[in-house]
């Protein structure tokens, strides 16, 4: 309700400014208030622990999938697009570009664990997705999301945990860890 009314309180103002109309009927409309505070349950520092522990337990696709949020900051559709070839290594540090919300593009440094997840996930694969469902397909988001809920409950936390649930700790409007 709020947007709509925003829209058409813009569209109104814009109408005022280039002399279409002589005021804006919307300029004492009440518009709702906006709780800007998330809502989404959130995993501490010692759960995103606990989480990366149980993906290191389990295959390198899957330690590799978990690190790239908790540990790199990435979104799920940012770790399953990159591919192989966007791997790289800068003043000394391993590298990864990415494509991000908005088509921005970034290179960002790996953490030690999330390359060396990488790199046995990748194996011997030069090219192509670096994230691949069993048929050899580009893992999507949907995949990605089964394969954390399936580390998550091996890992024994009780929360929900999908790609909008924050660290409580963290900037309100950083990306998701898992």
């Amino acid at each position: 309700m709020t947007r709509r009314l925003s829209t058409v309180a813009g569209l109104y103002k814009y109408a005022v400014e280039e002399d279409l109309l002589g005021h804006s009927p919307s300029v004492h409309v009440r518009r709702p208030r906006i709780d800007f505070e998330s809502h989404a349950a959130g995993l501490d520092r010692n759960e995103v622990g606990v989480l990366l522990v149980a993906a290191g337990l389990g295959s390198a696709a899957e330690h590799a999938l978990i690190s790239l949020p908790a540990l790199n900051s990435l979104r799920a559709f940012e770790a399953t697009g990159a591919d192989i070839e966007a791997l790289g290594t800068e003043r000394g540090h391993r590298t990864l570009a990415i494509t991000r919300k908005g088509g921005q593009k970034a290179v960002i440094p790996l953490a030690p664990r999330t390359a060396r997840a990488i790199d046995l996930a990748v194996g011997e694969r030069r090219d192509g997705p670096i994230f691949v469902t069993a048929s050899g397909e580009r893992l999507d988001r949907h995949g990605a999301g089964r394969i954390v809920r399936r580390v998550a409950r091996r890992a024994g936390l009780a929360k929900k945990i999908g790609p909008h649930t924050k660290d409580p700790e963290a900037d309100a409007s950083g990306p998701p860890t898992w």
